[in-house]
């Protein structure tokens, strides 16, 4: 059977600050072949079997989170993978381009309090219909937020149909893995932290998993969506997919 290594593109767009982060985190599993590729090209380089879009500050977040981002050239090319089907990951800022570039339903607006929060956060696994989270097996992953445009909003519509849809992939929880208003760092509708677009390859979240994929971080968590990445590949590979 071909082994050959999965090639995990991740876009690096103009103020993106946590590419090296997911490089790194990808590049230490044998499974996966990752390499960065600027938001400039119009295409990525032959076959793409996952897209990162990772956080920071996209072109500063004038105007808004990810709203410059969308006129990248990259983008259209980040659109026909995703009508692909190719697994997509979009990470705090790459959630907020995922969701301007309507991949992903709803906004993300200013915390509730105004501020920027960086802390360590539990996440109820909701849906795993997405290949970074379809084998996880864990149902709360502690890993880390760092952002000040997190309120994940959408209309009461969205919100039902998400809900109907078997959208929303994570939401903010206790250590009782209750979904409360203190649970929730930055007012979240419905407590959200994660959802999915309709057919479920698509996935933006605004914790940061990569940092908790190392030997050396301070826990592993994120390591777990990583690793359903790769059972999620050997799988379609075993069924001739």
């Amino acid at each position: 059977m071909n082994r050959q290594r999965a090639k995990i593109a991740i876009i690096d767009f103009h103020g993106t600050l946590c590419e090296r982060d997911c490089f790194a985190a990808f590049e230490d599993f044998k499974e996966f072949d990752p390499y960065l590729i600027a938001s400039d090209y119009d295409r990525f380089p032959g076959q793409v079997d996952a897209v990162v879009v990772p956080g920071g500050f996209s072109y500063g977040d004038y105007i808004r989170p990810g709203a410059m981002a969308r006129t990248a050239a990259i983008t259209r090319a980040l659109v026909e993978e995703a009508e692909k089907g190719t697994p997509i990951l979009g990470i705090c800022n790459g959630f907020q381009i995922l969701c301007e570039i309507r991949l992903l339903p709803g906004i993300l607006l200013k915390n509730q309090d105004g501020r920027f929060i960086c802390r360590d956060v539990a996440l109820k696994v909701v849906a795993r219909r997405n290949a970074f989270l379809k084998h996880v097996e864990q149902d709360v992953l502690r890993v880390p937020i760092a952002h000040k445009y997190g309120q994940y909003y959408a209309s009461p519509e969205t919100l039902e149909s998400l809900k109907a849809n078997d959208q929303i992939a994570l939401q903010y929880c206790d250590a009782d893995v209750r979904t409360t208003d203190e649970a929730n760092p930055n007012g979240s509708a419905e407590h959200i932290a994660g959802v999915t677009n309709k057919t479920g390859n698509v996935l933006g979240m605004m914790p940061h998993p990569e940092r908790r994929t190392l030997a050396w971080s301070l826990g592993q968590d994120g390591r777990r969506m990583l690793e359903s990445l790769v059972a999620f590949r050997e799988f379609a590979r075993a069924s001739g997919l």
